[in-house]
């Protein structure tokens, strides 16, 4: 965690201490903390009551919450508890440092048929495990899973998971979502559809996705993507095994009563070569606690304050990064998989390094950023640059923060707070223009060059 000056504010929620923002989006920011009872660092994310009552999302988050507490398997991303103040809720998650499986694939190419069969076999573990708990995932895609440090799978973003509530009268959901790549036709159809067996069907892309390095159904218009989906057009590529082609045909059923089901799947003698049962403990859960979160009377056992410790007098110099954090900046350990995503690469930050003073970067991103319609609030050594006009998804707004890696240099960080993505991307090519003189390296050469911070 980045380390301050006894003058810098730390803030401390319940038994866990506050770091760097990791994520940022529209409705939830994704921190960095340490618990100081163990000294064990993980993610909390933190949602503002009031957002989530303004856009009527109480529901979701409820759902998201009873989904996680639901699910303790080793394949799944852990919740170790939901906290609440009077204004905001926190989500006590695993920190997970090993990155995305959407990265790797995109770094490899593809994967070799018997990596590929490890991740898929635990992928398919984990949904299983979720279903048996009444659970289905309904937006499962390479960049909903994460790999911890030792490289298992953690299937993350319950954001769209449904539970049996909402299952209708016909035993059908009949909601749409999903990524359109990933989605089963049944889904699109409109007319209901079972979770599991369209949580089946995205497992099913997902490897071939793990074997091929691309989709199998990908198009321009969402028109001749949803026609290729409903005939099941795709082909599998002549590196694939007739074993691997086969399961892939069978999942990638556009019938969702002929297409194979998982029990099938566990029995398939390509799925079990080299297949190892997860082992873990299943525990007895409570859900009971989680109105309690919605308390507007604040009777609740997991009432927290967030408690700042403010220093004598404004910081000197901005948070330094140490080695830990610098790591953290690669894409490996990008916990912006917290939040729902747009298709695609699209990221919402960006960064880049800087040999001038932290004062002068300051001065020189407001000179720039003023003329481009943006009103900017500084504080001490963060920035929020708030959009005047509407863009595609209100107004664009920019959190920025500079850290210090050496005594000569600086890392600048810009993160999508609200906005369009796209928007975001326009504008910091337009800034990163404007501050020629002040940019070292930006973000993107620096990952082309290292993954890290190079040439420090």
């Amino acid at each position: 965690m980045a380390s301050r000056s006894s003058s810098h504010t730390k803030t401390r929620v319940g038994r866990y201490e506050l770091g760097r923002t990791l994520g940022e989006g529209s409705f939830a920011k994704v921190k960095f903390a340490r618990n100081c009872e163990t000294g064990e660092n993980v993610a909390i994310k933190i949602l503002n009551k009031e957002d989530i009552l303004k856009h009527k999302m109480i529901g979701q988050i409820k759902r998201e919450i009873s989904t996680m507490k639901l699910i303790r398997h080793p394949n799944v991303i852990r919740m170790y508890e939901v906290m609440a103040s009077k204004t905001k809720i926190y989500i006590v998650l695993e920190f997970v440092t090993g990155g995305e499986l959407f990265n790797k694939i995109a770094c490899s190419g593809r994967f070799k048929e018997d990596e590929a069969r490890k991740y898929f076999q635990q992928l398919i573990n984990a949904v299983d495990y979720c279903h048996s708990r009444g659970v289905c995932h309904r937006d499962l895609k390479p960049e909903n899973l994460l790999l911890d440090a030792s490289g298992v799978l953690k299937v993350s973003d319950f954001g769209l998971s449904a539970l049996p509530q909402q299952v209708r009268d016909d035993g059908l959901l009949h909601t749409t979502c999903g990524t359109p790549n990933y989605v089963a036709p049944e889904v699109i159809n409109n007319k209901g559809y079972c979770g599991a067996k369209a949580d089946l069907w995205s497992c099913g892309v997902i490897l071939f996705v793990l074997m091929a390095g691309y989709l199998p159904f990908e198009e321009a218009s969402l028109v001749a993507l949803y026609k290729k989906i409903f005939k099941a057009d795709f082909k599998c590529p002549p590196w694939f095994s007739s074993s691997a082609k086969k399961l892939i045909k069978r999942i990638l059923d556009p019938n969702p009563s002929t297409r194979i089901t998982i029990a099938e799947v566990l029995e398939n003698d390509w799925f079990k070569k080299g297949y190892k049962p997860p082992t873990f403990e299943n525990d007895e859960i409570v859900l009971d606690d989680i109105d309690d979160i919605f308390n507007e009377s604040g009777v609740t056992h997991n009432l927290v304050v967030e408690k700042r410790e403010e220093g004598l007098a404004s910081p000197a110099s901005p948070v330094t990064m140490n080695a830990f954090e610098l790591i953290s900046k690669s894409q490996g350990l990008n916990l912006a998989t917290l939040f729902e995503k747009q298709m695609g690469l699209s990221k919402r930050e960006k960064s880049f390094t800087s040999h001038c003073p932290a004062d002068e970067i300051i001065s020189k991103i407001k000179k720039t950023a003023v003329p481009m319609g943006f009103d900017v609030k500084i504080n001490n050594f963060k920035m929020k640059l708030q959009g005047e006009k509407t863009g595609r998804k209100g107004h664009l707004s920019v959190a920025t923060e500079i850290f210090q890696v050496a005594p000569s240099l600086h890392m600048v960080e810009l993160r999508k707070a609200g906005g369009d993505t796209l928007e975001f991307h326009k504008f910091y090519n337009n800034l990163s223009t404007g501050l020629k003189d002040v940019v070292w390296q930006t973000g993107d050469e620096t990952e082309q060059e290292s993954n890290g911070v190079a040439k420090a």
